[in-house]
């Protein structure tokens, strides 16, 4: 069963992509910026199966990529390969899941690396949600309102999900490790136009959770249900606080009692954008923090909403240049950087 992470004390750290299409620097920037709280970045721009939902596409039953889509090759065995998953899932078999080169490069290279700074290790692997809305079967329906397709893919997602934190256990020696789900999709909760049921979503994540064993997170960049999010009790959630932060702190009862039950919030605070980063000072991002303590803080202790919070960028940095992803990186973390200092003033 998934737990909780040890606080990270407003820690600084990175959502998910990077523009780089060198592994190796992509790497060195993150340990870098980030050697308390590193993640595993994923490189969409070094190959298309490195991208969101690809990269995690390597065991899905009829899969196949053609013309730069992926989508369900009928032809193929997809019961025979769907019972397999099914076992693979009660043995807890996760050698099959790897992540090879190929889908991650990033993973791969940061294998190799030293942790001796760092206490926790993330990485991000596509939520089965958002897996499951972003492909479609033959007469173009989303495999996810295929009920099998769906609970398919929370055990594929759950096996994927407990082999990187063995494999992030193993190579990296932290004590911690936390794997987020990638849930853009979460968006449609509550939609009546792209519907989503809760009770799919639940047993899924429940699924997930009962495979993993370290943290398990949820990152979503778009307004959703946070309610029923933080009511899953993900050991990290992680959204945009720089666009939404007004819509998220409505639910404020239950973004408190979160962190009082050792729930971390990743506020997303630096753009990721380039175009709307560079329209943005360090001063005016730490004046967004501060109003976003301010409000939280009416209602619990200031030293919980410290200890339960993490600074990062608003997402996944895909677009720009290596350099300007640094530029918001290292926002990132001189905002962490100075709530810090002035906590211990």
């Amino acid at each position: 069963m998934s737990s909780w992470i040890t606080p990270p004390g407003s820690a600084a750290t990175g959502v998910g992509a990077l523009p780089h299409t060198d592994p190796r620097q992509a790497c060195d920037d993150v340990l870098a910026i980030f050697p308390e709280f590193p993640y595993v970045p994923t490189l969409p721009n070094h190959g298309i199966l490195e991208s969101i939902v690809f990269c995690d596409s390597g065991k899905l039953p009829g899969g196949v990529v053609r013309d730069g889509r992926l989508g369900i090759d009928e032809t193929r065995d997809i019961p025979g390969e769907m019972e397999q998953i099914y076992l693979d899932f009660i043995d807890q078999n996760t050698a099959p899941y790897a992540l090879t080169p190929e889908y991650a490069s990033g993973f791969a290279e940061m294998s190799g690396r030293n942790f001796l700074a760092s206490r926790v290790l993330k990485c991000q692997v596509t939520g089965p949600v958002s897996f499951g809305m972003q492909i479609v079967d033959a007469s173009r329906r989303p495999i996810y309102y295929d009920d099998q397709y769906a609970d398919l893919l929370a055990k594929m997602i759950a096996l994927r999900a407990r082999w990187c934190e063995e494999a992030m256990t193993r190579f990296s020696g932290v004590k911690q490790t936390l794997v987020v789900l990638n849930e853009p999709y979460f968006a449609s909760l509550g939609s009546t136009v792209v519907p989503v049921q809760q009770e799919t979503v639940t047993a899924g994540w429940h699924d997930i959770a009962g495979m993993v064993e370290g943290g398990l997170g949820i990152h979503c960049c778009s307004n959703t249900d946070w309610a029923y999010v933080t009511s899953l009790d993900p050991a990290f959630l992680s959204f945009d606080a720089y666009s939404g932060a007004r819509e998220f702190l409505l639910f404020m009862e239950d973004i408190v009692a979160f962190m009082e039950r050792g729930g971390v919030i990743a506020w997303g605070l630096v753009p990721a954008q380039v175009q709307d980063f560079k329209t943005v000072t360090q001063e005016e991002l730490y004046r967004r923090f501060q109003e976003i303590q301010n409000q939280v803080t009416e209602f619990c202790p200031s030293e919980l909403f410290f200890q339960q919070s993490v600074i990062t960028p608003t997402c996944g940095i895909q677009a720009g240049d290596p350099a300007a992803s640094v530029e918001i990186m290292r926002s990132a973390a001189a905002l962490s950087s100075r709530i810090r200092e002035e906590r211990s003033a």
